[in-house]
């Protein structure tokens, strides 16, 4: 688990990729950026 497990919400904005754990931001939740979930 850290930056470069893809399976991670952290190691998929490491590698630029989206997933169930990081999904692609939507043109409605565009502005909330780092807010804690």
């Amino acid at each position: 688990m850290g930056k470069g497990d893809v399976k991670t919400k952290r190691g998929k904005i490491w590698r630029g990729s989206y997933g169930k754990s990081r999904p692609k931001p939507s043109k409605l939740r565009a502005a909330q950026k780092k807010t804690a979930s």
